[in-house]
């Protein structure tokens, strides 16, 4: 055993302490080489050694379906088409859902406003038109802490909270925040103001 430890010895030294061969083990060593021969195939294709669509096609996929899944921008949807989902009663009920979950917190379980505005009078900040709301709804209002909802909800629930949104306008509940923002639909304007009334024509003076 002596022997054998002095053969592992090298003939390097420095301040008098002799250098000592100790290589690693060859099973650390077999796991190092089978890294560099693996991490080709996984830049390559992640989802699997050498089987799938590849890394590029992978991520393209996974967009479309979020895309997909995740309203953009408020543009896809005509102001017909918008108010058209309150009148569907399924949507306006998973609508609802979604208002209980996410937007009581802020606009209170009637609509009637807290830190968020009151959403049942007829003023709006962003907006009082169905595309506006939906804009407002899919775009958020971070500024104000109003989140994105387009990034965190799905396209239906999305619909169906705009849906129900649209359900509370003129349900007049208890202690409402009071009006903020732009009057929608705005008044009309101001009737033409009457006609000035004729003058009297004097009757003619008799002559004498």
């Amino acid at each position: 055993m002596a022997d054998n430890d002095n053969d592992r010895l090298l003939d390097h030294s420095y301040d008098g302490i002799q250098e000592y061969d100790n290589p690693l083990p060859t099973w650390w060593k077999l796991i190092f080489y089978a890294t560099i021969i693996v991490v080709p195939i996984y830049m390559w294709d992640p989802m699997g050694i050498g089987v799938g669509p590849g890394k590029a096609q992978a991520y393209q996929q996974e967009l479309a379906a979020f895309n997909a899944a995740h309203p953009k921008a408020a543009a896809v949807y005509t102001d017909d088409q918008i108010a058209a989902f309150a009148k569907d009663p399924a949507k306006v009920e998973a609508g609802k859902a979604v208002w209980t979950a996410y937007c009581v917190a802020c606009h209170r379980p009637d609509g009637g406003g807290q830190i968020g505005p009151n959403l049942t009078d007829d003023f709006w900040i962003h907006g009082g038109k169905p595309t506006e709301i939906m804009k407002t709804v899919v775009d958020g209002v971070l500024a104000k802490g109003m989140p994105n909802w387009g990034k965190v909800l799905k396209q239906d629930q999305v619909e169906g909270a705009v849906a129900y949104v649209q359900t509370l306008h003129g349900t007049n509940p208890a202690n409402p925040k009071e009006p903020q923002g732009t009057k929608y639909p705005a008044d009309s304007a101001a009737a033409p103001a009457a006609a000035a009334p004729a003058a009297v024509a004097e009757p003619a003076k008799k002559g004498n």
